[in-house]
């Protein structure tokens, strides 16, 4: 006998004698409707999805908000009350009572090349040397600044202000004059040593700035230009050993005051 397994006939044969009440013959028994309901939903699922696109272009295309075409509305805000200013510039600085000169600085470079000359001696006459050229002004008053706080009232006022010596009552000077001070250095200052480190003649002016304090030493003793050589050295060293000056004043009291001049240096090597 032939069996067709897609008809229930095999399953009375394998389960003859046995108890068809048992789940396995209902299932058995169930399989072929099971199977082609499982083939029918499983060809329905993939035609769904194979037509889904074509489903989804055919449905309208809803009324989307562009909000690029919105209209743009401009609100008028209200200015800050409170606008921070720039601070104001700051006040120009009172003009000096002296001259002021440039100092520049000496350089050996070719004559075309030169961009700014080294000031004559009688352009540094009676002149302060500064970092800048500036027109004085004789009506310009010499302003100390007070002390501030709730300090003893009876306490003295030191003043160590540096003053100009060319600005003030009484200028300071040399005991004896000026005469007596080139004199003074003429003696003291070393050519010889000098003369040792040269191979040629050696003359010009050493330019010395230094401060007179209240008791008449010599502080603060700056070349500003000098000869090269040692130069420079031995006038620091000479100005060092200089007795004591008579003091500057001002407002009838001794004050700390600058005083600038030149040295002459003349050293022949023969």
């Amino acid at each position: 006998m032939k069996l067709d397994l897609f008809k229930p006939q095999w399953l009375d044969l394998v389960f003859e004698g046995r108890n068809k009440k048992y789940g396995a013959y209902e299932l058995r028994k169930e399989n072929p409707k099971t199977s082609i309901k499982a083939l029918l939903g499983g060809a329905f699922v993939f035609a769904f999805a194979l037509g889904l696109p074509m489903l989804l272009d055919m449905i309208p295309e809803s009324e989307a908000k562009n909000t690029l075409d919105e209209k743009v509305v401009l609100v008028d805000m209200e200015k800050p009350k409170d606008i921070i200013k720039p601070p104001p510039p700051p006040p120009e600085p009172p003009k000096p009572k002296i001259d002021e000169v440039k100092f520049v600085a000496p350089k050996v470079v070719a004559k075309e090349k030169v961009v700014e000359e080294i000031k004559t001696i009688e352009e540094l006459k009676d002149k302060t040397i500064a970092e800048k050229d500036q027109k004085g002004d004789p009506n310009a008053k010499i302003v100390i600044d007070q002390p501030t706080g709730d300090g003893d009232q009876g306490a003295e006022i030191v003043d160590n202000t540096i003053y100009n010596s060319a600005g003030i009552e009484v200028q300071p000077g040399f005991p004896g004059g000026m005469e007596k001070f080139y004199g003074f250095i003429k003696k003291n200052y070393d050519i010889d040593g000098i003369r040792e480190k040269l191979d040629r003649d050696l003359s010009g002016k050493v330019f010395v700035k230094f401060v007179v304090e209240k008791d008449g030493t010599l502080t603060d003793i700056q070349v500003i230009r000098d000869l090269g050589y040692g130069t420079k050295e031995e006038a620091i060293r000479v100005l060092r050993k200089v007795p004591k000056w008579t003091p500057g004043i001002q407002n009838g009291k001794p004050v700390r005051a600058s005083f600038s001049l030149p040295i002459n240096i003349s050293i022949t090597t023969e």
